[in-house]
């Protein structure tokens, strides 16, 4: 029997190396592509991009790409290789984001739902469906919400204010980063649910609920890769406490619980004749504004886009503001001119902070970089991997345009990140009060900012002692 399976086994061997020829060999000696440079590997296979994103340095290594095979005369090639039919561009003026784009997302951001519900904003890849989408939510984030929102962020400011001046008197060195992340959390909590989590208060991962944040992202940018594992991936990983897919689920019970609450608590109201108001005088929160909305016929939102809103905001609300604060208190604790110019004008500051000739053919996945459009002295200047707010006041007016145009922190066109206006709200509000009133020492000395690129570009570390303002 053992002689029977064993030429079988033998052709299966032989076929691996065929296959190979025939799935990534002649793809890549006959694509229209071909002359796009980047690593060799690339050409026939994803694990090159693959092994740069599981080491965090996806985004450094991007750079260098572009730096590495720019023509003479350019700070950047135009266009790199990451993978088979994946490729990098450093100019955003080769729309891809525009608003009236008909470029959908790429089936990486597939990772980034559970395999059988309906996507959110940000996974969704019908451009139509998403727009429909984005109108339901519109309101809530606009400029003019901003004001109802205030009160959240300033009740969570104080507590941070007080953990800060807990800091100072005991003297011990904390991770910076974390306590920021605590604040951007509580903050999500309060303009979401009317209810901080409790981070700030704790000080630590509450229900584990930082941690299954970082899981899923890690599994979404991963699995994001190879696509098309995700919905067996997913399901095996699910059943495995600490998996990227388990954090995923656990964050969807928790989004579901929160909602369920507030619908018993509004019934039981409605029940004794009573209308709904938010204890404490405080605005209606996103959840009261988004059931409200369902219940409106003409508003045609449903009972998913009520929970969808609630986990968008936990998802995406959080670590992206942590990351960019953390930035910017790490880049004016390291560059004293920068701090001594902001605590003479705060609200100058903010932006810094946060920081083709070729044929595409249809199915090409192609993206810009932020921090590859961040960092091209053709742009920004031969200063451009400096701190250097003063830029932005300094410059003249078609300097400032053109700065304008490539800075793409919250994304561009029609995937403008929808909550960039609360992001800033945040930002503009415990930059002051952090600054005007606060030093911090670092603990470790560092060349530069260390990050880790895990979809989102995170600080590893941001250790310090807090200590009141010298004057």
């Amino acid at each position: 029997m053992f002689g029977e399976i064993l030429p079988f086994g033998l052709l299966a061997f032989c076929l691996i190396p065929v296959a190979f020829v025939c799935y990534s060999v002649i793809p890549a000696a006959t694509s229209p592509l071909r002359n796009v440079p980047g690593p060799f590997l690339a050409r026939f296979t994803r694990l090159w991009f693959f092994q740069s994103t599981w080491r965090g340095q996806a985004h450094w290594e991007n750079i260098h790409l572009h730096r590495k095979y720019a023509p003479a005369g350019s700070f950047y090639a135009p266009v790199v290789r990451l993978g088979p039919n994946l490729y990098s561009i450093s100019r955003p003026e080769s729309v891809v984001y525009g608003i009236s784009s008909k470029m959908p997302k790429t089936s990486f951001y597939n990772t980034f739902k559970h395999p059988d519900m309906e996507p959110g904003l940000l996974a969704h890849r019908n451009i139509r469906k998403h727009a429909e989408m984005r109108r339901k939510f519109q309101s809530m984030y606009s400029m003019s919400s901003l004001l109802r929102y205030e009160k959240y962020v300033e009740t969570t400011q104080d507590v941070f204010q007080q953990r800060l001046g807990e800091m100072v008197k005991s003297g011990k060195t904390v991770n910076m980063h974390r306590w920021i992340q605590c604040y951007a959390f509580d903050v999500v909590g309060n303009i979401t649910y009317n209810k901080r989590f409790g981070f700030l208060d704790e000080g630590k991962d509450i229900d584990h609920a930082l941690s299954s944040l970082h899981a899923q992202t890690v599994y979404g940018t991963l699995a994001g890769i190879y696509s098309w594992a995700h919905p067996i991936l997913y399901r095996i990983l699910e059943q495995m406490p600490g998996s990227g897919a388990a954090g995923r689920t656990f964050l969807m019970k928790f989004a579901q619980r929160r909602v369920s609450e507030r619908e018993i608590e509004r019934a039981a109201e409605e029940k004794d004749g009573k209308r709904h108001i938010p204890a404490d005088g405080a605005p209606r929160d996103f959840l009261d504004l988004a059931i409200d909305a369902e219940r409106d016929p003409e508003k045609n939102m449903t009972k998913f886009d009520v929970f969808a809103v609630g986990l968008a905001n936990i998802l995406a609300g959080s670590d992206t503001t942590a990351i960019s604060l953390s930035s910017v208190f790490w880049h004016l604790t390291t560059t004293p001119r920068a701090m001594q110019r902001l605590r003479a004008e705060l609200d100058q500051a903010i932006a810094e902070g946060k920081m083709l000739g070729h044929f595409f053919p249809e199915g090409t996945e192609i993206g810009i970089n932020s921090w590859v459009a961040h960092y091209d002295e053709d742009i920004w200047g031969s200063d451009a991997t400096s701190f250097k707010p003063e830029r932005w006041i300094e410059s003249d007016a078609a300097k400032l345009k053109l700065m304008d145009s490539y800075f793409m922190p919250f994304g561009l066109g029609s995937r403008t990140c929808i909550g960039r206006h609360i992001s800033m709200l945040e930002m503009c509000k415990v930059i002051p009060m952090v600054i005007s009133q606060f030093d911090f020492d670092l603990v470790d000395r560092m060349e530069r900012f260390e990050t880790v690129d895990i979809f989102l570009v995170k600080p590893k570390d941001f250790r310090v002692v807090v200590r009141a303002r010298s004057q």
